[in-house]
């Protein structure tokens, strides 16, 4: 509780200096007192509140375990006053079980309610009542830049503290990801996977997913360590369907079961998953991808969008690649990336 209490007061601090012109967001045009700061230390409070430990175990021979374990821990955030938990996806990927960590001591037993591939999100229906209010959804779009930021995070270890956001843009994941917005802060924090990131006003604005070397993206730019948000405004125009059909229809999408990077102005392929639509057609490491059904390919995000806009989710895609000297040219049958997924018997 005490880094509770340190982290809440630095925020508000932060908000104060903010608003009085030190570090000037243009939201706040004169400095919170008496009853505002109040109001944001009851805002900050029930936000701290509605983020719980995540525990989840996979299910024995989910091609996941390979990467991410078997057995995964992070957090997740109360946004529904029926108990839904909004989480990051990878947390609760082929989860066979899953179990809420609350502050009071309490487990409570959840199950796996949708897994995005196209944002990457995880939902969570708590089985038994949280007792925990849930916290509204903010919009990135309101963020001024420097702006203060509660990080907060669930379990055991739970704990908050103050960030800013450094750069808001798209990223491109090397395991066939990619989103529009997200949300990169500073100073990183090692408990993100799940995590809360909050505005002044106890707003959710996004779901921790990953620690990056650099914040801000540029070429020739300082290099600032932190992390990766994923932003809620992804999350607001699919929940429904996320309730619904336990995935956006975004998340059918073509897969090949590659990890790829850019590197001197090639994508060049650094793992080939086992089993998967590329190691049947002869991918390997270190091949460069240089056109995907003939258009040419230079950078990582083009890849992407091309493999998941070129047609039906399974059909077949023509690969140019060089290997070493040697020019070679693939054909991949492509897969439903949702197909590929395994669930806990009887889900």
């Amino acid at each position: 509780m005490t880094l509770l209490r340190l982290g809440i007061g630095a925020l508000l601090s932060l908000c104060m200096a903010a608003a009085s012109g030190a570090a000037s967001p243009p939201a706040l045009a004169s400095a919170p007192v008496g009853s505002e700061l109040e109001a944001m230390s009851r805002a900050l409070q029930r936000a701290h509140a509605a983020v719980v430990g995540v525990r989840a175990l996979a299910v024995e021979n989910a091609r996941s375990n390979a990467v991410l374990g078997r057995t995964r821990e992070g957090s997740g955030v109360v946004i529904g006053n029926d108990g839904l938990v909004l989480t990051i996806g990878y947390l609760i990927l082929e989860a066979d079980q899953v179990q809420l960590e609350l502050d009071d001591d309490r487990i409570v037993p959840a199950r796996v309610l949708a897994y995005d591939v196209a944002t990457g999100f995880g939902l969570l229906q708590a089985l038994t009542p949280l007792r925990l209010a849930a916290v509204p959804l903010g919009s990135a779009a309101t963020m001024a830049p420097k702006e203060p930021l509660m990080i907060a995070s669930g379990g055991e270890d739970g704990a908050v503290s103050v960030a800013r956001l450094v750069s808001r843009r798209a990223f491109v994941g090397y395991w066939e990801y990619r989103i529009d917005g997200a949300l990169f802060t500073s100073p990183p924090r090692t408990d993100h996977s799940g995590a809360g990131l909050f505005n002044s006003h106890g707003e959710l604005m996004g779901i921790g997913s990953l620690y990056v070397a650099d914040t801000l993206g540029t070429v020739d730019g300082p290099r600032i360590p932190g992390n990766m948000f994923v932003p809620v405004d992804l999350l607001k125009p699919v929940l429904d369907e996320l309730r619904r059909d336990g995935r956006s229809r975004a998340s059918h999408r073509a897969w090949i079961g590659i990890n790829a990077i850019e590197l001197e102005g090639q994508v060049r392929v650094l793992r080939v998953n086992d089993d998967s639509p590329a190691d049947a057609a002869g991918v390997q490491p270190g091949d460069s991808i240089v056109s995907i059904d003939g258009t040419a390919i230079a950078a990582l995000d083009a890849l992407w969008q091309s493999l998941w806009s070129g047609g039906a989710p399974e059909r077949e895609v023509t690969l140019e690649i060089r290997r070493g000297a040697e020019m070679k040219t693939l054909k991949v049958q492509t897969v439903d990336r949702m197909q590929t997924l395994r669930r806990a018997e009887g889900i």
